[in-house]
């Protein structure tokens, strides 16, 4: 699904750029735009954009849909900032202070305040900072402007540090690939202003791209670039209505969205007679020389696993959400070592990953671990490819009439998950040998 954050400039209520940017999203099929300053005056009526439906805002900051996904829900933490709910993920698209350097370094800390409250959903912070990150991304007549100070720029790396965030569009090397640029009193002013901060752990897999022909050449509708960011997400389908333009009307396409669908995490767990190898390879390489006495069992299923540890000498408890399983909530905590098997990879929402960690995180003890197997993502492309699953978020339906997800999910990636729970990589902890599966050994720090 693709989305749009720009800088509009003011422009959207002149008939040319209006039509020139409507004919940029058709081409790109662009499913969510997140404007900043889209017309004026602000209180205005907002112009109609053909093929998608205003979903809230006004002439500071406003969000349009496309017609065939149903509203999200949209809300204004502050005067500079919008939050939009799509699915799994929050939207913050904001509008910095574009005068002064210590409105801005508040404002950042604010957002990161805002981060934090998101307990951990994923989360897209988009828009137009009035900012430049380094030094490099702010140049005037060719030398590093002014403009932008280093307390703005101790706050941002805060913000990205405490709330595990990317900066999507930043380069490895020295060069900049700027998202603004003016004349002012005769001198070339240059910045990478317009910004794209993804959760870590979303990163890596959503193509980002400025696209700056929105502000250069004979289509250009405005003078700042387009992040345009290909996000995992399939959204909800929109309620049939009455539509002034249709969008299959205006591209030949039929509405791609998927609609909500009750997903079964349950179904995907295997009867077993015998433990997991999962579960075996545990009490054969991690539980002795870890010291290991206590086990919870953390999505525990039919509780195969249950039995093979208690079998093994080691006191254990086993815990499963859905409740035909059997295995309620335990009331206890403090256990050596939480396992975590398959469960991750079942679950079609990022956010909700996060939650299963720090679910699991809350009964180990300080220093204990936390061990987390999935299926890989390479075992998950074959299997896709084989079952010819139906893509569905950052994954795929094994079965949309049973309602279950699949998803390969690296140890890279289940490590940034995890720390959004507090938990980190265990320094010395045997590697487990199973196929088709990662695993990644965790720890609780000390208090």
């Amino acid at each position: 699904m693709l989305l749009a954050s720009i800088n509009l400039s003011k422009r959207l209520g002149a008939d040319g750029p209006r039509a020139r940017f409507a004919a940029w999203l058709r081409a790109h099929d662009v499913a969510v735009i997140v404007a900043q300053e889209p017309y004026k005056p602000a209180d205005r009526r907002p112009p109609l954009l053909p093929g998608h439906v205003f979903a809230a805002g006004d002439g500071h900051l406003a969000t349009w849909v496309r017609e065939d996904i149903a509203t999200p829900a949209v809300s204004a933490p502050t005067d500079w900032a919008q939050r939009v709910e799509l699915g799994w993920l929050t939207v913050l698209q904001v509008h910095l202070d574009p005068y002064t350097s210590a409105a801005r370094t508040t404002q950042l800390g604010e957002l990161a305040t805002l981060a934090a409250a998101e307990g951990g959903r994923p989360l897209l912070i988009s828009g137009d900072f009035n900012l430049a990150p380094r030094p490099q991304d702010g140049l005037y007549d060719g030398e590093a402007s002014r403009f932008t100070a280093d307390t703005e720029r101790k706050a941002l790396q805060h913000l990205l540090q405490t709330a595990w965030l990317v900066d999507t569009t930043s380069t490895d090397g020295e060069e900049a690939e700027f998202t603004f640029e003016r004349l002012l009193t005769g001198k070339l002013s240059r910045f990478r202003c317009d910004l794209a901060l993804l959760s870590d752990h979303l990163a890596a897999g959503v193509p980002v791209a400025a696209r700056h022909e929105v502000r250069t050449g004979p289509q250009a509708f405005t003078d700042h670039s387009a992040i345009l960011l290909d996000l995992p997400l399939t959204p909800e389908v929109a309620e049939p209505d009455d539509v002034l333009f249709a969008i299959s009307d205006l591209t030949g396409k039929q509405p791609a969205a998927a609609g909500a669908r009750l997903y079964q995490p349950h179904k995907t767990a295997m009867s077993r007679q015998a433990a997991s190898p999962a579960a075996r390879a545990v009490t054969r390489h991690l539980t002795g020389p870890l010291g290991v006495r206590t086990v919870l069992d953390h999505g525990c299923g039919r509780g195969a696993d249950v039995t093979h540890y208690r079998d093994a000498g080691l006191d254990t408890d086993g815990y499963d959400p859905h409740e035909g399983f059997g295995w309620p909530r335990p009331e206890r905590d403090g256990y050596d070592l939480v396992t975590q098997m398959f469960v991750l990879n079942v679950l079609p929402d990022p956010g909700a990953r996060i939650r299963a960690l720090q679910d699991a995180a809350a009964f180990v003890r300080p220093g204990g671990h936390v061990v987390v197997v999935t299926r890989s993502p390479e075992e998950i492309k074959k299997a896709a490819a084989g079952g010819s699953w139906s893509a569905h978020h950052d994954g795929y339906w094994s079965s949309e009439g049973k309602g279950t997800f699949q998803r390969g999910i690296s140890a890279t990636e289940t490590t940034a998950l995890a720390r959004h729970a507090g938990l980190t990589p265990a320094r010395g902890a045997a590697r487990l040998t199973l196929p088709g599966v990662s695993h990644v050994v965790l720890v609780k720090p000390e208090l």
